[in-house]
C-alpha cells in the first residue's frame, strides 16, 4: 500500500534496522522502544488486520512466531520476552499493516 509505513520500510524508501530478513517477513527495531529491547516483526503481505489475512498469512505468522522463538537468544531475549499485536483502534493499533511487537531485554511489568 502507498501510504503504509511497513511497505514503505520494506521496499527500502524509508531507514530502518533490520535485524532479520527473509522472504515472508523482516524484522526491525522500534524507533520508539517502550523497553530496553524493542523489535516489529512486519509480515511483507500487506493486510490491516488479523481478520483481514490470508491463509498464506496465517502461515506466515506461524513461521514469525517459530522464528522468534530460535532468534530469541541472539536478541538478547534470553530471560523472556513479550509478544503484542496491537489490533484496531481501541487496541491502540497505529499502523494498518500487521506486525507483532517483541518487547524485552528487561523485567516488564505484569499487565
Amino acid at each position: 500500500m502507498e501510504d503504509c509505513i511497513f511497505c514503505k520500510i520494506k521496499v527500502g524508501e524509508l531507514p530502518s534496522t533490520k535485524v532479520y530478513e527473509d522472504d515472508d517477513f523482516i524484522i526491525i527495531k522500534d524507533i520508539n522502544p517502550v523497553a530496553k529491547i524493542h523489535l516489529i516483526a512486519i509480515p511483507n503481505e500487506h493486510y490491516p488486520s488479523l481478520e483481514m489475512q490470508t491463509e498464506h498469512g496465517a502461515q506466515v505468522l506461524g513461521k514469525i512466531l517459530h522464528k522468534i522463538g530460535e532468534l530469541g537468544d541472539s536478541l538478547g531475549l534470553e530471560n523472556g520476552y513479550r509478544l503484542v499485536i496491537n489490533q484496531g483502534e481501541d487496541g491502540g493499533q497505529t499502523v494498518q499493516h500487521l506486525h507483532i511487537h517483541i518487547i524485552g531485554g528487561e523485567k516488564l511489568k505484569n499487565m
